[in-house]
């Protein structure tokens, strides 16, 4: 499997990935959006898109969506929940369903809402651990949830699907915001030297040249997966009156904060 990381280059600094299968080079594209950018990719890539996957129903992760059909026949795939809301989806996903292209490109969905309800993320089951998360898990830090979202439910897909995933799973989120998410996370953990050096590392990067996390690295400086950290408490204890320790109550007045910050 080889995954390509694609830089809009635009205001909201949206990524899209095309994953191909080397020996078949069939290959997914994965919420385009620039149709220009993606078909040059996949041109100089030489593979054959078959398949669209929307993670979610924003529109800066479906506008590609008709030049890549146009241009490749692809078929379009999206959660179940949002067929009514994308145009032209062919596949409603249910987590546990698998999305395959040649013999070594096969993702299985996780349904996971809370940035928005029909948002599904993909984990590669074959190679390397992967997961392609869209707008729900962003290097260091969480998707909002003000747009048709629902942030308890954002708490357990991270508490119940992702703190679990191996700490060598690799993320490929929707967007590049870790410069802006690491200073949140000083904000809320001055004292993480962890994030102050990766701070100084990702300044030193171009979005398209930005390192890709893990789920160790994320554990680490994410503050959404910290939520049992005394600095972080004792911050929101500070700031909200009656401010409970329970981790829910935690992950809401974090993701709080962040909306305003």
């Amino acid at each position: 499997m080889k995954i390509s990381r694609i830089y809009m280059d635009n205001n909201l600094r949206n990524y899209c990935h095309i994953i191909v299968c080397e020996e078949s080079k069939e290959a997914i594209m994965l919420d385009p959006l620039d149709v220009d950018k993606c078909l040059t990719e996949a041109k100089r890539l030489d593979c054959n898109i078959t398949k669209i996957i929307n993670t979610h129903e924003h529109f800066d992760h479906i506008e590609g969506n008709p030049g890549v059909v146009a241009a490749t026949g692809a078929i379009i795939h999206a959660h179940v929940n949002a067929m009514k809301t994308i145009p032209n989806v062919s596949v409603g996903l249910k987590a546990g369903d698998v999305v395959e292209v040649g013999s070594t490109v096969r993702l299985r969905v996780l349904d996971t809402p809370g940035h928005t309800l029909a948002h599904v993320c993909l984990l590669a089951e074959i190679g390397d651990a992967v997961l392609f998360c869209g707008d729900t898990l962003f290097n260091a830090g969480a998707g909002h949830c003000r747009m048709g979202g629902d942030v308890k439910k954002m708490y357990h897909t991270f508490a119940e699907q992702l703190d679990v995933l191996p700490d060598n799973t690799k993320v490929y989120p929707g967007h590049d915001y870790i410069e802006n998410n690491l200073e949140f996370s000083l904000s809320r953990e001055p004292g993480n030297q962890f994030a102050k050096n990766l701070l100084a590392e990702v300044s030193q990067q171009t979005a398209a040249t930005r390192m890709v996390t893990t789920m160790e690295l994320e554990k680490k400086m994410n503050p959404f997966f910290r939520l049992d950290n005394e600095e972080i408490i004792s911050g929101l204890k500070h700031d909200f009156s009656g401010q409970k320790e329970d981790a829910e109550s935690i992950f809401t007045s974090l993701r709080s904060l962040r909306d305003n910050w």
